[in-house]
């Protein structure tokens, strides 16, 4: 096992990147994300109003900016507290984890000081009824088939919990069963064809697990060196989309930089797509299809830009 937290490594590592990047934005987008708090304390996706999801990625955004503040912080307490209790999904229960863990980083209160004292490990515990006869944990409790994406979260949800992660070995079984023979992971068990974001999701846990060997390496770089777009420069959810997309090139340059593979991509590609992709008041767009901005693509904006100020050459 990793003794380093992966999201503690990925923090550092972004922090390290956008130190780098000119002030003008790292300021632009601070003030974007700022601007972008409810009264509630919470952040919105594109529509409705405060989301544990969408609050999890402004958070995350500010902190690698540096931008976090005891009165964002303290707005936002405000606003998980009101989530703690009722059931979620994963990905809610990853989002509120992450930012609970965030909010004293910014001088905020500790959110769940009030809470029982079990609640790590009734969360622990609740996290584990979405395992999956497969070995991996589905999107909702019992399911049938586990999912790539949903397995990584759980594992990211338990390091930040400082829970032991049951039946690693199962686990690790189960993100190889889901490798295809063009070096990369899918999703789901019935897919044959590998994504930019699955491959991402099934590296990380294993080398959370202590499980990444060098076949494994070599095949992924080798699968993420044919994704990037001729056109735009950025990088593709899988090989039959012709349009890059933020997420898939952030997910897919932070992989080939854990796997030491980095010299696969040109770094001064994926800045300049990055950078079409932000809107001059701040804030960054999903692709250069869309049309709108939202805090989760601002956040693999700013990853992106992290990176490539780190890697190109």
């Amino acid at each position: 096992m990793e003794a380093e937290p992966y999201l503690t490594r990925l923090t550092n590592r972004l922090l390290d990147g956008i130190e780098r990047l000119p002030a003008e934005v790292r300021e632009r987008n601070t003030t974007y994300l700022l601007e972008a708090q409810n009264p509630d304390g919470g952040f919105s996706g594109r529509e409705g109003g405060s989301d544990l999801y969408y609050t999890g990625f402004a958070l995350r955004s500010l902190a690698v900016l540096q931008a976090l503040n005891p009165e964002v912080c303290g707005k936002a307490a405000g606003f998980l507290r009101t989530r703690m209790l009722g059931s979620a999904g994963v990905v809610d229960f990853f989002s509120l984890v992450v930012s609970c863990y965030l909010i004293p980083l910014g001088g905020g209160p500790d959110v769940l000081a009030d809470a029982p004292p079990d609640w790590r490990d009734r969360v622990a515990a609740t996290l584990e009824t979405f395992r999956s006869p497969d070995g991996g944990y589905g999107k909702t409790p019992a399911a049938t088939y586990g999912s790539t994406y949903t397995s990584f979260l759980v594992v990211l949800c338990l390091q930040l919990l400082d829970r032991p992660i049951p039946e690693s070995e199962r686990l690790a079984a189960f993100v190889r069963s889901r490798r295809r023979a063009d070096g990369g992971y899918v999703e789901i068990s019935a897919m044959k064809r590998s994504g930019t974001n699955p491959t991402a999701a099934g590296i990380g846990l294993l080398q959370i697990l202590g499980e990444l060997d060098e076949d494994a390496r070599k095949g992924t770089a080798d699968f993420l060196a044919a994704l990037p777009s001729p056109f735009e420069g950025g990088m593709r959810a899988n090989d039959r989309i012709p349009a890059a997309d933020l997420l898939s090139t952030f997910t897919g340059g932070w992989t080939l930089d854990q796997i030491g593979a980095t010299a696969k991509l040109d770094w001064s590609t994926i800045r300049s797509y990055a950078e079409e992709c932000e809107r001059p008041i701040g804030g960054f767009r999903g692709g250069l299809w869309d049309d709108r901005t939202d805090v989760e693509y601002t956040f693999y904006g700013l990853g992106t830009l992290a990176l490539a100020a780190l890697l190109e050459q």
